[in-house]
């Protein structure tokens, strides 16, 4: 029996990916974050839009997810495990130094637009405004008019007539709204990067918990400053602003309590002297009401009618209520 020798062959790694490992793993040792997008919504001409925009804060990269898993063990990356399960699909990657937030609101204000394609959903309201079309009359006046846009003819093209509201938030653009956007260049799709995950350092964040509400956080800042304010002032804490704050509140709470005890002095004579006018117009009022025979005139603001019967009412509740001993008192105090 004749023996048959077996050759095995050694497969051979093309050059470029051994290259684009290495290019991978050194990006990785270079930052410290880095996120992963999902790359079969962006379209090729929005992406490089969106990548022109940020090339000096982040460095993009396409590439496999084997090459990238092959890069990541050459670098040595912290809880590769964990990121791992983010590298399915087709996947965008993105490399920075910038925190992962600052990142997303990065991502969030530098977008690029598209054409809508049928079935799209309307982001925005999507309006045609007013003007020549540059098209030709013929059939497509038809299509204006389904789509209930205004037109005319004029200098031999189709114009509209008013600005027009086609689409509404939420609305799916129909074949035929899709096809006089694009005629017209009108882009309503907003193209942005979503990311799947972000890892910084070790860390590994996923997109639910990237998502910041800037007006909820800055409420949240503003809420937590001023209680800590007020504990501050509360307790005379001693820092600068806090004791400017503290003093002003001890030489209101001193001065409410010189006009209360009727301590005289340059900061406190008008605020007792209108106080003590207040109290005798408030006793003049009874008086008036008990003894008209003392003919006594109490200027009243005027009132809206609700609140005249409602001061009406509580004034009757206050006449049973008030004694001829109180108004004794009243005077007795007023007068020494």
């Amino acid at each position: 029996m004749s023996a048959i020798t077996m050759s095995t062959r050694t497969r051979r790694i093309p050059q470029w990916k051994i290259e684009e490992v290495e290019e991978l793993a050194e990006l990785i040792r270079k930052h410290k974050v880095i996120a992963l997008a999902d790359l079969t919504k962006i379209p090729t001409k929005q992406l490089q839009i969106i990548r022109k925009n940020l090339r000096d804060k982040v460095v993009f990269r396409v590439t496999k997810n084997t090459l990238f898993k092959l890069a990541a063990e050459k670098a040595g990356l912290k809880n590769f495990e964990e990121l791992r399960k983010y590298l399915e699909g087709s996947n965008l990657f993105l490399f920075t130094n910038i925190n992962p937030f600052e990142l997303v609101l990065l991502l969030e204000k530098y977008k690029a637009r598209a054409p809508a394609k049928p079935g799209d959903i309307a982001p925005t309201e999507i309006v045609i405004p007013a003007g020549s079309t540059g098209i030709p009359p013929g059939p497509m006046l038809s299509v204006f008019g389904r789509l209930k846009i205004p037109t005319r003819v004029q200098q031999g093209s189709i114009w509209i007539s008013k600005d027009t509201v086609v689409a509404k938030p939420g609305d799916k653009i129909s074949p035929e709204l899709a096809s006089i956007l694009q005629k017209l260049g009108i882009e309503p799709i907003e193209i942005k990067i979503q990311l799947k995950v972000a890892y910084d350092d070790g860390l590994i964040i996923p997109k639910e918990r990237l998502i910041v509400d800037l007006e909820e956080y800055k409420k949240n800042i503003i809420e937590a400053y001023q209680n800590a304010l007020k504990i501050g002032v509360e307790i005379a804490y001693p820092e600068p602003t806090i004791l400017e704050l503290t003093l002003t509140k001890a030489f209101l709470n001193a001065l409410m309590l010189a006009v209360e005890a009727s301590i005289i002095t340059p900061e406190t004579i008008e605020l007792i002297i209108a106080r003590a006018e207040a109290q005798a117009k408030a006793l003049a009022s009874v008086l008036a009401q008990k003894a008209p025979e003392l003919g006594l005139e109490v200027e009243v603001p005027a009132q809206p009618a609700a609140e005249e019967e409602k001061k009406e009412e509580k004034e009757e509740e206050e006449k049973k209520e008030t004694s001829e001993e109180e108004i004794a008192e009243g005077l007795a105090a007023l007068f020494g």
